[in-house]
């Protein structure tokens, strides 16, 4: 797999091209990879898994998603990724697939950070209503981040945007 795609950037670069994010395939190769890594090849496989696979509701991020909760659940293990680092991982996953996971570790020993994970996130769709139920049962975690939500805080932990943004505008007449 590694080959293939190392074949694939080589490929992409001549042409002038970043290379295409990992597809489902792909992505469960890492995972397996991930869980018994080659000798040496750690930094590779840790940037493929934060940086090559696309975030919401593609194939891939159902794999990455389905692999992060199993870490973060103790239902499998890598050496390189601890279930603190996973449930980081999965907050930064934009929404789609690791919204249940997050979810769902807000009745786990990681709820401080899956409710931080959560925090940042805004397309929870039904989701919420699985937050506010928790909440409403007394969920530390959960009412930690309905607070967050209802303060914006993601939005106002985003830096201050300048006060002019300088630019070019080309106005293409039809």
């Amino acid at each position: 797999m590694l080959n293939a795609y190392r074949d694939h950037v080589a490929e992409r670069t001549a042409l002038g091209l970043p290379p295409l994010p990992l597809n489902a395939e792909q992505t469960a190769e890492l995972v397996d990879l991930l869980k018994t890594p080659p000798v040496g090849q750690e930094a590779l496989l840790i940037d493929l898994l934060e940086n090559r696979i696309p975030a919401g509701v593609d194939q891939a991020a159902y794999v990455k998603a389905a692999f992060l909760a199993d870490i973060a659940n103790s239902n499998s293990h890598s050496p390189l990724v601890s279930p603190e680092r996973a449930v980081h991982l999965l907050g930064t996953m934009l929404g789609g697939y690791n919204v249940p996971a997050l979810v769902a570790l807000l009745d786990t020993e990681l709820a401080d950070q899956a409710a931080q994970a959560l925090s940042s996130t805004i397309l929870m769709f039904d989701a919420f209503h699985d937050v506010e139920e928790k909440a409403k049962a007394g969920n530390a975690a959960a009412k930690k981040l309905l607070q967050s939500w209802a303060d914006a805080e993601w939005f106002t932990s985003r830096p201050a945007l300048p006060a002019e943004i300088k630019c070019v505008v080309f106005k293409v007449p039809g």
